[in-house]
């Protein structure tokens, strides 16, 4: 049966590529839908990833993961076993994602000085504040020609791209580096060292009626098993179990 998949991390800086990159993935399901509807998860995720870009040096942070990325595919150019066409790929782009995020004139910057989007961003920041009757000039939007709305949307979301392209990459090459194990548990705990880990990955078969919670920083970690429960909501376990981890 398939596994459902529990993803932690344990700094700050992955933590902020793994909320990103959840807010990219509702952003752009929003395509495929009739925005009339989901308009209101659109709009939050492109505003949730312009405050947390504000908020935080992530373009700085991404730069110095992509730069170490870049290194570290020129030392592997030198093994005979490598996909040389695949690594060229790769390095390429890497060092034009390098190069965009360097850039002053980043295009998600231009997005604050959209006025439709500041107008309506206005709007989102209060709580329970982004209907139409408060927002004439969104509703005016929703109601435009489908390609044009379309249009607008993909410009929005493209303006971000360097920032998206270059997480997924980060992101990509961290996952790789944990290998799944099978860990046994004799009481639903677990717990171990977390030196030079930034990332944690529990798989849990789909059928078990339990998940994980996961805790830590890069000194130490645990994961402590619950289930659901009437009552209190949730409750630990305290049982023998196996699930996989991958240390990242």
């Amino acid at each position: 049966m398939p596994d459902i998949l529990y993803e932690h991390p344990l700094n700050e800086r992955i933590r902020n590529y793994l909320k990103l990159e959840q807010l990219f993935v509702q952003a752009r399901s929003c395509l495929a839908q009739e925005i009339a509807i989901s308009h209101a998860q659109f709009f939050s995720s492109i505003f949730s990833i312009l405050d947390t870009l504000e908020r935080t040096d992530t373009r700085g942070e991404a730069i110095k993961d992509l730069e170490k990325l870049e290194q570290n595919l020129l030392q592997w150019s030198c093994s005979p076993n490598i996909d040389k066409n695949a690594l060229t790929t790769t390095l390429e782009q890497t060092k034009g994602l390098i190069t965009l995020l360097r850039s002053k004139n980043s295009l998600w910057c231009s997005l604050k000085e959209d006025k439709f989007l500041f107008s309506v961003r206005k709007r989102f920041a209060l709580q329970n504040a982004y209907c139409t009757f408060d927002l004439p000039s969104l509703a005016f939007w929703l109601n435009q020609p489908p390609i044009l709305v379309q249009n607008d949307m993909d410009k929005w979301l493209s303006a971000l791209n360097p920032v998206e392209q270059s997480l997924n990459l980060i992101l990509k090459f961290l996952r790789q580096r944990g290998e799944f194990l099978n860990i046994q548990s004799e009481n639903s705990f677990y717990q171990d060292n977390g030196e030079g880990l930034l990332l944690l990955r529990v798989k849990v078969d789909e059928a078990a009626d339990y998940y994980p919670i996961i805790s830590g920083n890069k000194y130490r970690y645990s994961v402590r098993f619950m289930e659901p429960c009437e009552e209190k909501g949730q409750h630990y376990l305290n049982q023998k179990l196996t699930f996989q981890l991958a240390k990242c």
